[in-house]
Order: structure tokens, then C-alpha cells, then sequence
């Protein structure tokens, strides 16, 4: 099983080398002549290509002997609101090369972003530098967009099957099942019930189950040669903290609110609270925005910052050029790309984990009886 999954992680390395390099080396050869930018320029350009998200599927990249600039992949659907919907392929823009003249409108893709110009192509700045033509409402279907539907997919089939394996074989799971039910039960049994508690784990196992596999997936994507980089997206994991934000809040018990209100009790007299409050319940309500804010800043940095260093070491073979500074990049990447295997795995457990700790918070509740009686 060693030998597999090392043959199987080879493999990737010398796919994911392979399609940075072949851009590069191209890029390189032609670039002064075709883009006038130097190999460090083009070098970081690519990893900021590879970090955003695109309207396009893009494999790869490279310079023909031509000068031609040549990309491997397919088109994505644009969808766009500019006085009604506009819908079209992101072909027209040929990577940002190119306007989309669309029932006689002409947009152009500026940094990612779809704005409305004229037949030119002209985009003017004001004194900061930033656009003033007019930004579309997008709704098209991105390259993260297209990997979570992916994800979410695979998660139905995965599951759906391992629970048709529980019915049709007494509770025993076969073929992949064998591989995933360790996890879900370490899942439930290590971060639900002490977390949570025995008596209301069961209705918050849905999400954390979903949101730990959601991650892990996605994660696992991001190390391939397809080139994604979903949870290092800021809005995905925003959108992840606010869902763990609102079952906090939604769920919370009487105790819980008590406590954000009244966190000292009734160990004061009310006028000995008073100086209190004034410091102690705002901080109780700033940690309502702190603890998601830590989750998604936390996931988004840890797997933005995985992509950059991998790829700035593997670009650092390009630009040594010799023997020595090569291999040296070459065995820094693999091992980090080991370390970034491990990372995919524990930025999920850390997200699922806080979240279920944020729900036992929540989910809290005293017996006051005993309270009374030990007070008594």
C-alpha cells in the first residue's frame, strides 16, 4: 500500500512540475519578444494566476514557437446582469485577450473581474487607480464554482453508497466504505460527543460531518495538477464561518444568551456590575464575531499561504538553472507538498473541531436546581 501511494504521489509531483515547467520554460524562451517581462515577473504572474479563480478551466499553458500564447483546458459559462441576464461562453474573452461583444455590449475581463466597455476596450482609472466603468453583476459558474458542484457530488455518491452498504449488509460497510467509516466514527466519537455532549451531538453531526469532507476534498483538489485553489478563496471561507456563525446563534440555549448579557450571574449585586458590564458585555459580543472571523482567516491563510510557498520553490528551479539550486528546490517542493497533504487534512479537523466546540458553547446548560441548592 506504501509503494501505491508513493508511485500515485510521484506521479502528481512530476504532473504538477511539469505543468508549471513547460509554461515557464516556454514563457521564458519567447517572453522578451512576446511580453517583455522577465522570468521572475512571469514566475510570479503564474502564481497569482494560479491562486485567483477564472472563468475558465485552464490545465495549462504555453508559448508556441510562434509567439502565440496557447492555453489546454475549456470554456465556462458567463453569466451576467446588465440591464437582463447575459449569458455566453468565456471563450470571448480568450483568457482576458480578447472583449465579449454581446447583443452589441462589449465587456472585458480586467483582474478577474467582467467590466462593461466599449468597442476598444477601454478601462479608465481614477486617482487610486482603481476602475470607473461599470462592473456587471457576475453570477457565471467559475472554476471554484465548478469544483465545489464536483465536490458536492462526489460527497452524495460516496455516502449515498456507504449507507446503502450499511442496509444491505447489517450495519457493515463494504469497498470504500471501509476507508471512510473510521473517520466519521472519530468524527462523532472525538470531536462531536466531548465537544458537544451526549444529549444534543446527534442534531449538529450533519454539518460537521459535511463541512470536514467538504474541506478535506476540496483541499486534497488543490495539491492536483488541476490547478484550484478553493478554500484559499476568501469567500468560501467566509461563507463556511458565517453557517457555523448562524447553528451557534440559532441553536444557542437560554443559558448561552444569559451568559452574553450576564456573565457574571448572580455572584454581584447589581450595583457592583455595572463598572463591570461596561467592559465584560461587549467583549462577550465581540467574541461572537471573533471566533468565525478566526475560523475563516485562519483556513484562508494557512492554504493560500501552502500554494505560494510550493510554488514560489518550484519556481525557484527556473531560475537557479544549475545542478545544485535545482534539485535543492526540486526536493524542498516535494517535501512541502508531504507537509501540504497532512495540512489538508488537519485544516479540516481544526475548522470541524472549533465548530463543534462554538456549538457546545452554545448548546450549554446549567442545572439550576443544583446551582440553587449548593448556594443554599
Amino acid at each position: 500500500m506504501r509503494k501505491t501511494f508513493l508511485k500515485n504521489f510521484l506521479l502528481i509531483a512530476v504532473l504538477v512540475l511539469g505543468q508549471f515547467s513547460f509554461a515557464i520554460e516556454k514563457d521564458d524562451k519567447h517572453g522578451d519578444e512576446a511580453h517583455g517581462k522577465d522570468l521572475k515577473t512571469e514566475i510570479k504572474e503564474y502564481i497569482q494566476h494560479h491562486l485567483q479563480d477564472s472563468h475558465d478551466f485552464s490545465l495549462f499553458s504555453y508559448t508556441d514557437d510562434n509567439g502565440e500564447h496557447k492555453y489546454v483546458g475549456f470554456p465556462l459559462p458567463v453569466m451576467v446582469w446588465d440591464d437582463g441576464l447575459k449569458v455566453f461562453s468565456s471563450s470571448k474573452f480568450h483568457h482576458g485577450e480578447t472583449l465579449a461583444n454581446v447583443d452589441g455590449n462589449h465587456y472585458k475581463l480586467h483582474h478577474s473581474k467582467i467590466y462593461k466597455t466599449d468597442a476598444e476596450g477601454t478601462i479608465t482609472y481614477d486617482e487610486e487607480h482603481h476602475p470607473t466603468n461599470k462592473k456587471v453583476l457576475d453570477f457565471s459558474i467559475t472554476k471554484n464554482v465548478v469544483m465545489i458542484i464536483i465536490t458536492g457530488l462526489l460527497m452524495l455518491w460516496l455516502f449515498t453508497s456507504l449507507a446503502r452498504s450499511y442496509a444491505k449488509n447489517g450495519g457493515i460497510p463494504t469497498g470504500v466504505g471501509r476507508f471512510f467509516e473510521p473517520i466519521i466514527l472519530y468524527v462523532r466519537d472525538d470531536i462531536a460527543r466531548p465537544n458537544i455532549g451526549e444529549k444534543r451531538y446527534k442534531k449538529y453531526m450533519p454539518f460537521l460531518l459535511s463541512v470536514f469532507f467538504f474541506i478535506w476534498f476540496l483541499n486534497i483538489f488543490g495539491l492536483t495538477p488541476l490547478g484550484v485553489n478553493v478554500t484559499g478563496n476568501i469567500a468560501i471561507t467566509v461563507s463556511l464561518a458565517i453557517m457555523t456563525f448562524l447553528i451557534t446563534n440559532l441553536t444557542g440555549t437560554k443559558d448561552y444568551w444569559k451568559h452574553q448579557f450576564d456573565p457574571l450571574g448572580d455572584s454581584l449585586p447589581w450595583y457592583g456590575k455595572i463598572l463591570l458590564y461596561i467592559i465584560l458585555v461587549p467583549i462577550e459580543l465581540l467574541g461572537l464575531i471573533i471566533k468565525p472571523f478566526s475560523l475563516l482567516i485562519r483556513l484562508y491563510a494557512n492554504m493560500q499561504a501552502g500554494h505560494i510557498v510550493l510554488m514560489s520553490l518550484i519556481g525557484l528551479m527556473f531560475i537557479f538553472k544549475s545542478w545544485i539550486g535545482s534539485p535543492l528546490s526540486f526536493g524542498l517542493a516535494f517535501a512541502i507538498s508531504l507537509i501540504e497533504v497532512l495540512v489538508a487534512l488537519l485544516q479540516a479537523y481544526i475548522f470541524t473541531m472549533l465548530s463543534a466546540l462554538y456549538f457546545g458553547f452554545a448548546s450549554e446548560e446549567h442545572d439550576h436546581e443544583h446551582d440553587a441548592e449548593v448556594a443554599h
